[in-house]
């Protein structure tokens, strides 16, 4: 029985990749989380009472207590997502993604490493990112392990420094490291500030679905069911200091996706009149929107056997079907932590 240390494992693909380790493997798993505002136990009710599960609240920046649960727990990986994940929230609020992102990675890096050579063990340090370090895409081509980065938003600079800090940990100090990044993940469990979730809610309560710009702004979508499994699969057969791209191939325009949405919607659940499209309006482009990502994922394919077991269309109808069915997870946290109100404009404090 392997044991895992999941950081952020409370939170959307977390709680995803904790569900899965739990269902599918034999792995022993702790949930390390904060529990910030998009982090919800709730999200992991089908696992909660395994007596191979274990939670504890701490924050990644704790120096104290991460290295106490390395030693008390003994793993053999940490997998680590925790992190502040938002765009629009790293405009508003820029320094707490620098705090968590960089200073939080740092902080498991040094606990990694001490624990790793003090148990003289097989332990591996897998960091899962972003390809929004990548920067923006013109309108052909793809994103590979090798593409420079460039990021463009505070959430992917510190994002892109976390990634180097932990190759540098790996060069530096010998620490076996792994490094993914993905592509826009979407599915049950999302927190609703981001666009699908918030879409297929503001749409049930007749609200407006907002649209950044003219909607051309692409992206490439993976269903985060599919990821978890990628992660894991990284996680037992990757090879150290490598990198590997995870995308579904799935590249759609903002527009797209928000049509695609409102069209099931209105099969699913249809309005007394009119289409949920009628809800679309079209607002100021969030600052700095960068216009395409798409990530190549052939190495991963190719090297480990990883292939997505969905495509844009069937995911997002259980996207779609998940949150009609589940408005116990969706509705306390529309009531009691995010509404739906539009977020960075670059107003709060910096």
């Amino acid at each position: 029985m392997r044991k895992i240390i999941v950081t952020g494992g409370a939170g959307f693909i977390g709680s995803a990749l904790v569900r899965y380790l739990i269902r599918e493997t034999d792995c022993e798993v702790l949930n390390l989380d904060k529990l910030t505002y998009a982090g919800n136990l709730a999200s992991l009710k089908e696992v909660e009472d395994s007596p191979r599960y274990h939670f504890v609240r701490m924050d990644i920046c704790d120096g104290k207590g991460v290295p106490r649960i390395f030693d008390e727990f003994q793993p053999d990986a940490i997998m680590h997502l925790a992190a502040e994940s938002h765009v629009d929230r790293s405009i508003d609020s820029p320094l707490e993604f620098v705090r968590t992102n960089v200073l939080g990675t740092a902080n498991l890096l040094n606990a990694a490493t001490a624990y790793w050579k003090k148990a003289n063990r097989e332990f591996r340090f897998q960091h899962i990112s972003t390809d929004e370090v990548y920067g923006s895409l013109g309108d052909e081509g793809f994103f590979r392990e090798d593409t420079p980065y460039d990021p463009k938003s505070p959430y992917s600079a510190s994002k892109a420094s976390s990634d180097h800090l932990v190759r540098a940990w790996g060069h530096t100090f010998g620490l076996p490291v792994l490094v993914s990044n993905c592509s826009n993940n979407y599915g049950p469990y999302h927190f609703p500030e981001k666009l699908i979730p918030l879409v297929i809610l503001n749409a049930l309560d007749g609200k407006e679905l907002p649209i950044y710009g003219n909607g051309g702004n692409v992206r490439d979508w993976l269903y985060v069911e599919d990821h978890a499994r990628a992660l894991y699969l990284i996680n037992c057969k990757g090879v150290p200091s490598e990198t590997y791209n995870i995308g579904g191939h799935n590249e759609r325009t903002n527009l797209e996706v928000v049509r695609t949405v409102c069209g099931i919607l209105d099969e699913f659940r249809p309005k007394s009149s009119g289409s949920y499209v009628d809800q679309i309006v079209f607002v100021s482009d969030r600052p700095g929107h960068d216009r395409r990502y798409a990530i190549d994922a052939e190495k991963l394919r190719r090297e480990l056997g990883w292939e997505p077991q969905e495509n844009f269309d069937s995911g997002i109808r259980k996207t779609v079907r998940w949150y009609l069915d589940n408005e116990w997870w969706w509705r306390p946290i529309r009531e009691k932590k995010y509404a739906g109100e539009r977020l960075g404009r670059g107003e709060e404090k910096r």
